[in-house]
């Protein structure tokens, strides 16, 4: 999600807006089909481009559902030598979002939406990939989340994490492995990130610091990964501060709350510390 804090300088009609919008995501869409497809195969890429879509149009409907104007999902395209061929997706909000509980909808939307479809993408993926023995192989090895590590035990009977078993992904389960880790990468809570804005609609006093505390904690992570480097760059482009409100004193509903919580609880199951190695 990509929110605006100022109006368009040219007001565009609804109608003129989706016209516009609709060419803008087919383009967009059908090059990130293709590029994913050349990365991955075309059982990958739709699994993929699914799970991006729930996940982005999950953030759409909830805009529409709030009366904010937004663009339709945009598809990144990325070359296909890059791991899933694609940057991923975003939407563009066009108006200052009103308050609190339309900020959390619209930031918790996305993320569990993407996360009830790849799931099941995973699960299924993962009933048609196999296990081997580590002895003797070489390559990238892919890190492992707690869902992950529930759904192997529970489908393969293997522990991922065990160092005498290695399980490849077939395209499906390695479409649902990006997908969820797309989705704890959004989770993040820091600044236009959709867990920056969900931690900024739960706790406004202390989203800041709880944003510095995870920014910070990429530094020692990339360690590990230098990709959390690139990640906190990308964090530091995109601005700290979160999404500006009409109105930031309507508090938050129960319902909004538990949202909240069911965002956070998805982040934790979905979060891998170190997602590539070199083995």
């Amino acid at each position: 999600m990509k929110p605006s804090p100022h109006e368009p300088s040219v007001i565009l009609s609804e109608a003129e807006l989706e016209h516009k919008n609709w060419w803008l995501f087919s383009i967009l869409l059908v090059a990130t089909l293709v590029t994913t497809y050349l990365s991955g195969g075309l059982l990958f890429s739709v699994s993929l481009i699914l799970i991006l879509g729930a996940h982005e149009f999950g953030h759409y409907w909830a805009s529409r559902k709030n009366g904010v104007r937004s663009t339709l999902p945009y598809f990144i395209p990325a070359p296909p030598i890059f791991i899933a061929g694609t940057f991923g997706a975003f939407i563009q909000i066009k108006q200052t979002i009103p308050n609190r509980r339309v900020l959390l909808e619209i930031g918790a939307f996305g993320p569990i939406a993407g996360f009830i479809v790849a799931v099941p993408t995973l699960m299924y993926g993962l009933s048609l990939s196999t296990t081997s023995s580590v002895l003797g192989l070489e390559g990238i090895s892919f890190g492992s989340s707690f869902i992950l590590n529930l759904c192997s035990e529970w489908i393969l009977g293997v522990n991922p994490q065990s160092p005498n078993v290695n399980i490849h992904l077939h395209p499906i389960a390695f479409a649902g492995w990006i997908g969820l880790f797309v989705t704890a990468l959004n989770l993040i809570p820091m600044g236009q990130l959709d867990g920056g804005h969900i931690i900024f609609a739960l706790f406004p006093k202390q989203h800041v610091l709880l944003g510095r505390i995870f920014f910070l904690a990429l530094f020692p992570l990339g360690y590990f990964w230098h990709g959390w480097y690139f990640w906190a760059v990308m964090v530091i482009l995109m601005g700290f501060k979160t999404a500006p409100l009409v109105d930031d004193t309507i508090e938050l509903s129960p319902k909004h709350k538990v949202l909240g919580l069911i965002s956070i609880a998805i982040f934790m199951v979905t979060f891998i510390p170190v997602p590539f190695s070199v083995i």
